[in-house]
């Protein structure tokens, strides 16, 4: 998962540089490791469609909602992709549907695109609209130098907007204001200079003829509608070099200014904002939490346009207990993020962080639908590993909650009357509610072992008897059910186990006819499968059982047989020992010890 999480670091890199072929072929590498990830079929989209590959960018889009259907950044690639397809009305579908899932500022702000552009496309053939249609002649004109001026009056401005929105408009543009020549020019990219001249005075001499267009300009008189600082009268057309210095008119100086003074007040706020935040991180490293949450709060009043602010002040006020706020204040910075267009990882971070208030709050449902979303933006590993804890904690919520001893026994019962019906698949379907209801209770667990050996599935009667004896050791009847299902096995030797281990629980002797005449069936059971034996081959039967094994080759044990065949009374003194005598007991009933 790691060179996964590398190649996708990579490649939004190679993306936010524009080199889309990088990025298109470090997304490929990351999905060949890991092809259910939709967030790399997503970036791939946004790579195919920064190449203009409208078919390639769709096609990974549908895959991507294909693997995961909830997750509205999908519906927002694939509308991209319909859009640059000029698929207006397939785009504008795909965009609502995302919407349906989630109320992103991205998903509107597309689907209003599409809208725009459509509407342009039904009359970018006529008049005028096609030059005006341009998204980016706003900047085209706040940057030329003969358009300058006019992006100054806002009346002007909105009316350039307008003109875009609805190009049709456009074809009374020349007559309703005469600065749209000077915008015309730029949209065209040619000089329409000698348009926007007084009709008294077209700035050319009576004799002037067309010809070469180093001859064409001519010294201008001061009257003249020009940014150009007039050069030195000559008889002669200046000649070409002289036009040099007039980019350099002073008329630029006053928007250069006005644009470094608007500059630099951002970047002072950009910079207080910061401080701001320093103190604040002092502050919470400081475990002073209300002191850093004002700090940080005050750092995204002066500068709202990095929600790392609001996500530092969700972190405070969740270590102040204050969940409530940290929730409201981490939703606010998710949905300015969208409108910021701020990195997914920053994205998932926050979700995670409203996750982890959820669980503060013991509401785990929603931690667990946050960390979902936190997972969906960014896969990492420690909020997967929240995730599954939460999961994990809803699951053991829910089994204590279905807890109910009364409502066990009534499901015993009824499973206690189908067994002796003889209907056994009913019976373990009842005593598995009975075992739900109360997991507490070593009955259950013992009778579903009964109706799995009617059903011949000796390896789950097996494991129940082993649950029974583990949630209650002093239930005799779970040692004899353990050793009949062993004995049915014909595994008789742990069968006697079973037995011995059923007398030690057995305090009262309530059970002790029961457990001697199944010892002794198991008994003649075991002489009549040895009878044949040597005991070379008894040994070595013996010795396949890893216990049997590890008794066998204890320097103690080996001591004590050893006494033992000398002297038969010593072994019952051994048998004092409660250790040696489990261990006996093991080699005498896998016949290695005889006793007749």
């Amino acid at each position: 998962m790691s060179d996964v999480n590398a190649l996708k670091d990579q490649g939004n890199k190679a993306f936010s540089a524009k080199d889309y072929d990088k990025a298109i072929e470090l997304f490929t590498a990351a999905i060949a490791i890991d092809p259910s990830n939709h967030v790399l079929f997503s970036n791939r989209s946004a790579a195919k469609a920064g190449k203009k590959q409208w078919a390639g960018a769709l096609e990974d889009a549908e895959q991507c909602i294909k693997l995961n259907q909830s997750w509205s950044k999908g519906y927002a690639r694939k509308g991209a992709a319909l859009h640059g397809a000029r698929r207006y009305d397939e785009a504008v579908e795909v965009y609502e549907a995302g919407l349906k899932l989630e109320d992103s500022p991205a998903l509107r702000k597309g689907l209003q695109e599409v809208k725009d552009a459509k509407g342009r496309d039904v009359t970018e053939s006529i008049g005028l609209g096609k030059y005006f249609s341009d998204p980016s002649l706003i900047g085209k004109l706040a940057t030329n130098p003969r358009t300058q001026k006019h992006m100054a009056d806002p009346a002007f401005v909105q009316k350039l907007k307008l003109f875009q929105q609805n190009p049709a408009l456009a074809d009374s543009a020349l007559q309703s204001d005469s600065r749209m020549i000077d915008v015309l020019g730029v949209a065209m990219g040619i000089d329409m200079q000698g348009f926007s001249r007084d009709d008294e005075f077209d700035g050319l001499p009576p004799d002037f003829k067309y010809g070469p267009p180093p001859k064409a300009r001519t010294p201008r008189t001061p009257s003249a509608s020009t940014s150009r600082t007039p050069p030195t009268p000559a008889p002669a057309p200046a000649p070409a070099p002289a036009r040099a210095p007039a980019p350099a008119a002073p008329v630029y100086e006053p928007e250069d200014v006005e644009m470094t003074d608007e500059d630099a007040e951002e970047a002072k706020a950009k910079a207080d904002a910061l401080a701001a935040k320093a103190q604040g991180t002092a502050h919470y490293k400081a475990q002073r939490f209300s002191e850093a949450a004002e700090y940080f709060k005050k750092a995204w009043d002066l500068w709202p346009k990095d929600i790392t602010f609001l996500g530092n002040l969700g972190a405070a006020y969740l270590e102040a207990k204050e969940y409530d706020q940290c929730i409201t204040t981490c939703e606010l910075a998710v949905e300015e993020g969208r409108g910021l267009r701020a990195d997914y990882k920053i994205i998932a971070k926050i979700f995670g962080r409203i996750g982890t208030a959820y669980t503060a709050k013991n509401d785990l449902v929603s931690a667990k639908k946050y960390f979902q979303k936190s997972l969906s933006e960014h896969r990492d590993a420690t909020i997967l590993a929240k995730l599954q804890a939460t999961e994990k904690a809803i699951a053991e919520a829910e089994r204590q909650a279905y807890i109910d001893p009364a409502k066990s026994a009534t499901a015993r019962e009824e499973g206690n009357a189908a067994f002796k019906g003889g209907d056994f698949a009913k019976a373990v379907k009842l005593y598995e509610e009975s075992i739900k209801r109360d997991p507490s209770d070593a009955r259950g667990y013992n009778n579903r072992a009964a109706a799995y050996m009617k059903l011949m599935a000796l390896a789950e009667a097996l494991k129940d008897a082993d649950k029974a004896i583990e949630v209650d050791p002093t239930f005799v009847k779970a040692y004899i059910r353990k050793a009949t299902i062993l004995q049915t096995m014909r595994d008789y030797s742990k069968a006697l186990e079973a037995l011995q281990a059923a007398s030690s629980a057995d305090t009262a002797n309530a059970h002790a006819q029961e457990i001697q005449t199944q010892e002794n069936k198991i008994q003649q059971a075991l002489f009549t499968q040895r009878s044949d034996e040597t005991e070379e081959q008894t040994l070595e039967r013996a010795m396949k059982d890893p216990e049997v094994a590890q008794i066998m080759g204890d320097p103690v044990m080996q001591q004590i047989l050893q006494q033992a065949q000398g002297n038969p009374g010593a072994l019952q003194d051994h048998m004092k020992n409660p250790v040696v005598r489990q261990k006996i007991m093991k080699l005498i009933n896998a016949g290695i010890i005889k006793t007749r």
